[in-house]
This record gives C-alpha cells, structure tokens and sequence, in this order.
C-alpha cells in the first residue's frame, strides 16, 4: 500500500515501532504517548513498495445494500474519533524513511479532550487516515496501515457509555487488495462499508464490503477519476459520492452490472463547479445532499432538479482544497478538522465554533481525519 501523502522512496524504507507496549522498554513510554525518536532494534527494515497490481472487479456480494434498519441517533454527538497517518522522516531524495507508528483516540465532542486510545488489531502496525461512523457515535470502522508495501486493514470498533473503546473486530475481505483507498463510508445499520480509491490510468473503483463476511461488490470508473467522497442513503439502498471530473451523484445499489456511470445518477455536474469537491452526505430523511465544494458547504435535493444552495463556508487554512468533513447523526452539525483543531459548523445558520483536540500524541506531523 503505498500511503496518500506521498511518503514512498526509492531504496529500502525503514518502520520504527515505538508504540506503548509494541517495543518493551525500547521506545515506548510508560505514559502511553508515541515517542519521537531515532532508529533502534525495533526498525524493521522492508523493500521498496512496488507499484499495485491491477485488481479484477468482485462481485461475490450478491446484496449491497443494508440489511437492518439504522442505528439511531441519540442527539448531539459526545464523541469524537481521530485517525491519522504514520509519521514520516525523510526526504524524497534519500534512500529511507522513518515511520513513526501513530494510534486512533476518542476525544469529548464539546471540549476536545483525550479520552482513550483505540487498540489496533494484530498485523496493524499503525493508524491510518481513513475512518468512518454509524449515526449512533458509538459504532466506528477504521483504517490500519500494515507497512509501506502492504494492504491496509478495516476494523470495527464500539464505545461504550464514557467513550471507552472496545476490542477491535477485523473486517475480513481486505488481505490481498493492494488499493490505499480515499474515501470511506459505514451504511447505517453498520453492516457495510463503502469505500473507493484515487484512481489509476484504468479509472477508479467503488466497492461496498459485508462487515462480517468480506464479500464484496465493486463499480468501476472506466477513466481516470478520483472518488473523493461517499455516504450511505438511510434507506441502506443508496450512495452518494463525489467524484472529479464527474459531480456530485448517487449509486443506485440495486441497479445491475459493474459500471458505475451506468448505475449512478448524476445530481450536480462538475463542469459547474469551479472549486474542487470533496466530502458527500446524506441529511438524515435521506432528500438532500451535503457536500463541499473547496470551502463552501452546499446542500442539493438528492434527486437533483434544483440548483445547490451554499450553506456555509469553512476556511481550513491547513487543509489541501479537497475537504473532508463528518456530519452527525442529527443532520444540523457538520465536524472538520485542521491542524488539531476541530470546526463545528451549525448547518442550521452557518456558524462555526472551533476547539483544539487535546492529544496524547505528537501533533507536527501526519494526515487526519475524523469523525462522530
């Protein structure tokens, strides 16, 4: 797997396990904070990652859509999830880099304190940034990195009544499938996922995976597009996804066949839009859909007919134009994140309050994101 942000080399590259407990005495700290650090016996050094082969299109997953009603919603979100890339040491031009292993953390919605890190799965080396919520803010799925030239892992995980993380639960189906993935989406009922990648010369992928199974259904763009963002219907039998050079659409989950043009409805072109798109939402009834475009917020009914409407604008002065952002399970606050900080916004007028997320980790470094 070769990670979004660009941290690849050309010779050997070197992952320094220092998380607590990973490495004895070696490089964890009793407190349970990731330390910075040097190399020590704890690297392992691995080949260069090479470049993904090609991934023929499942269909082993008879059913995509949902299965169960959705999981309500109990108000306001409590808590917030954060997940976040390795850190990388090292420059393009040099032969190694340095991982620093990173792990997910709960923090309070309303104040944006620590309260627990998330256990990773074994064969997870590190967390990843990609992570997605069910309506209830308690039910997560997760990314793990498993090294520069491996797949990364999903897995589920549950808070309890304080926030408190579960054990993770893998979500099987992923072993051999060498895609980093862009964007990722929990149905519901949180007994699916979907998630589609960046995008190669063959064009982009959307897959939706059983939770317990791992049988799976893909869609295939059959040109170079870039799937940036997606969200599940409440009804289970939808998807919205935001997709470059395409618009603002939705999957038809019951259509026939692996295109997935042919199976999506366009709702709001991308030749309109002159900032680029990013994250996609359903609102909680299921007829409209949230979306960013640049750092404008815009609403448009889920079965087109009407112009969009700008809702708000989020200035992330740290973030890259493609805006990835989390909406809860009520539909009126959506939650991004710059630079440690989290912005909620009120979809109801607009306004934004912002919070900086307490951590137990390093902050300098690394691609987040998160979610309620």
């Amino acid at each position: 797997m070769i990670p979004r942000a660009g941290v690849t080399a050309t010779g050997l590259l070197v992952l320094s396990l220092v998380l607590a407990g990973a490495c004895g005495d070696g490089g964890g700290r009793a407190d349970g904070r990731v330390s910075p650090g040097g190399r020590d016996s704890s690297e392992i050094v691995t080949p260069a990652p090479a470049a993904p082969a090609a991934q023929r299109l499942e269909t082993s997953l008879a059913s995509p859509m949902a299965t169960s009603p959705p999981l309500p919603a109990t108000g306001p979100p409590r808590f917030i999830v954060i997940a976040r890339e390795p850190r990388a040491r090292g420059a393009e031009h040099v032969k190694e880099l340095v991982y620093t292993p990173t792990r997910p953390t709960v923090h309070d919605a309303a104040t944006g304190r620590f309260i627990a890190a998330v256990p990773l799965p074994p064969g997870v080396l590190s967390s990843w940034d990609l992570l997605a919520a069910a309506p209830d803010n308690r039910t997560f799925v997760l990314s793990g990195w498993t090294g520069p030239e491996d797949p990364i892992r999903f897995f589920r995980i549950t808070l309890d009544q304080d926030g408190r993380p579960g054990e993770p639960v893998p979500v099987p189906g992923f072993e051999g499938d060498q895609g980093s993935g862009y964007a990722v989406a929990l149905s519901p009922d949180a007994t699916r996922l979907a998630y589609g990648d960046l995008g190669d010369s063959e064009g982009g992928t959307v897959s939706v995976v059983d939770l317990a199974t791992g049988l799976r259904r893909d869609w295939r763009v059959r040109r170079p597009l870039a799937v940036h963002g997606l969200s599940w219907a409440p009804d289970g039998r939808r998807i919205a996804l935001t997709v470059s050079r395409w618009g603002v659409g939705v999957l038809d989950l019951g259509a026939s066949g692996a295109d997935l043009p042919a199976a999506a409805r366009l709702v709001a072109p991308d030749d309109l839009m002159p900032q680029p798109l990013g994250a996609v939402a359903f609102t909680p009834d299921g007829g409209a859909l949230v979306y960013t475009e640049g750092d404008a917020v815009k609403r448009v009914p889920a079965d087109g007919g009407e112009a969009p409407r700008r809702l708000a604008s989020v200035g992330l002065a740290g973030t890259s134009q493609i805006m990835r952002f989390s909406l809860d399970g009520t539909g009126r606050h959506l939650l991004s994140i710059d630079r440690w900080r989290s912005f909620r916004v009120d979809l109801t007028d607009g306004s934004a309050t912002s919070l900086p997320i307490i951590s137990d980790q390093l902050l300098s470094e690394g691609d987040l994101d998160a979610a309620w």
